[in-house]
Parts: structure tokens; sequence; C-alpha cells
């Protein structure tokens, strides 16, 4: 009981640390949470006690955690007022297990990490557009392009940006270097066909999400579907 103990704990601690790691890569302008949770029914999606953060982005509650990425944390779209005092039943929406949660207040101080967040395709191709308004580059109506992969175990997700720029949708994926792929315009409509033309038809599914970053002018014909159920991870 005693190494089971430890363990658990040297889990809690290292997805801290990753909670704070996202959190930092977000920056102050996000509304966001790092909650710590106690799971009854541990497994190795979620040990008995660990760490995630919660952030608001596109009129949604996301849910991040090193081990799975990122999903979304709200049932429906424009409710987050209501979700922010809903952790308890959101929470058991992901896993039922998920009984307990407090809020981690400022304490002791992270040393910022080097390495590449686990699981944080979504969060970093969020900063990848950031970056790219600050530096005065174009990007019209831009997007998360989330795609899926039939593997043994399930879906396995990756998630990359997408906007249009001199007449082209640029497609970026911030895991890979800034790797970036460009298309027709015309593929932006279509999230399962833009996927494809990455990485053919082994992508069995795909999704966009609009995002509204401030100076940022985007399109509405990517809205999430309620109610909905985005699990997204990095591959």
């Amino acid at each position: 009981m005693l190494l089971v103990f430890f363990v658990s704990e040297a889990c809690a601690d290292q997805s801290l640390a990753h909670a704070y790691q996202a959190q930092a890569l977000l920056g102050p302008e996000v509304w966001s949470r790092i909650i710590r949770i106690e799971n009854e029914a541990p497994s190795k999606r979620y040990p008995a006690t660990f760490h995630a953060l919660v952030f608001e982005l596109a009129d949604i509650l996301w849910f991040y955690t090193a081990s799975e990425g990122t999903q979304s944390f709200s049932r429906h779209r424009g409710r987050i007022a209501e979700d922010k005092e809903a952790f308890d039943s959101l929470l058991r929406a992901v896993d039922p297990g998920l009984v307990r949660w407090t809020a981690v207040t400022a304490g002791a101080e992270w040393a910022p990490s080097a390495s590449a967040l686990p699981n944080g395709c979504f969060i970093v191709s969020v900063i990848a557009l950031r970056a790219r308004l600050l530096r005065g580059g174009e990007a019209l109506r831009p997007q998360l392009l989330s795609y899926y992969f039939e593997t043994a175990a399930g879906l396995h997700g990756h998630t990359v940006l997408a906007y249009e720029t001199g007449g082209r949708v640029e497609v970026v994926d911030a895991t890979q270097g800034g790797r970036r792929y460009t298309f027709p315009a015309v593929n932006v409509r279509d999230p399962l066909k833009l996927a494809q033309a990455m990485h053919g038809k082994i992508v069995a599914k795909a999704r966009f999400l609009a995002l509204d970053w401030p100076t940022a002018r985007t399109g509405n014909y990517a809205a999430v579907s309620s109610p909905m159920r985005v699990a997204v991870n990095s591959s």
C-alpha cells in the first residue's frame, strides 16, 4: 500500500507540473483553473489522484490532462457561466470515478519546462494562431482541425491549426516544428476532405472548431454541435 501511495503522489506531482505548463502556454488572457481530482476507480487513463487544467475557449470549457490530452468539458456551447459552477457533474461525465476536486491556488513556483507539452496538440495549435497574429500574419477564419484514426485501441486523434491566407488554406502542425500544408481554399469547408488531403483515407472522421481570438476574423460555419463530447489526443 505504501508503494501505491508513493506512485500515486508522484503521478499527481507530474500532472500538476504539466497543468502549470499548459496554463502558462495559454497565458493570462485565457481563463483557466488548475484542479486536483480524486478518482475512486483508478485506471490507466486516470490515476487515484491527478491534476487537470480547465480552460475557456470558443464559448466552451475544455479539460486538459497530460495523459489524455484535451477534450470538451462543457456539454453544450454557450453555457460558460453555468459550467464554471458545475464541475462536479462535468467531471462525472468525463469519468464516473471522478468524484472529488479542489482548486489549486498559487503555491510553490514551478520552473518553466523546455520539453513539449504531453498530448498538447490542441493547446499548442491555439498558441500557434496567437503567435502568427502577433507577428502580423494573416489568418482569416482560423479553426482547429481535429481528425481521428482508427487504431486497435479505438479512435486516436490529433489537432492542427487551419486558416485562410492569400486565397488558400494553410494548415500548421505545431507539434511537428510548425510544418505547413497548403491547399485550395475550398477545402476549408470540409474537415474530413482537408484531413484526408494531408493523410489519406486512413482518417476516419474530422471536425472543425472555429476560433475567435482577439483581432482574428473568424467564420461561423465550423460551430460544434451540441450536446458534444470532443476528445483530442496528440499523435
